[in-house]
């Protein structure tokens, strides 16, 4: 038997706020709804990739109150360009003890959730 990976669920206290942050980040332009009130974004054909896999923002009444258990990581071919553009749409720097000599930097999304810019050099 194989598995597919499909996509990742993210716990948000607002899904359609996290939602908009994460689709401009990325460039996703595909979005729906799940019956329990997420929000699912997907790349559409052209975009950055398309098909599986989707993010999936699922409503919780709590804020996060700990360090994510698990976070995405992306590639840039202009690090410092991107880690700018993601901080006007509202993301923050995390010191999560990477140390100064690192070449990813570490952001939270508008709700607090982890992840990282990589350098691709």
């Amino acid at each position: 038997m194989t598995l597919t990976f499909s996509g990742i669920v993210i716990d948000s206290t607002d899904p359609s706020a996290v939602a908009d942050f994460w689709q401009q980040a990325l460039g996703w332009s595909g979005r729906g709804s799940g019956e329990r009130g997420e929000v699912i974004i997907e790349a559409q054909q052209g975009e950055t990739v398309y098909g599986p896999p989707s993010i999936v923002f699922q409503p919780v009444p709590e804020a996060r109150t700990v360090k994510n258990r698990v976070h995405l990581d992306f590639y840039s071919a202009d690090q410092d360009a991107d880690v700018a553009r993601l901080e006007a749409l509202g993301a923050t720097r995390v010191d999560v003890g990477q140390g100064p000599s690192r070449c990813f930097v570490v952001l939270a999304d508008i709700e607090g959730n982890e992840f990282c810019v990589l350098s691709e050099a």
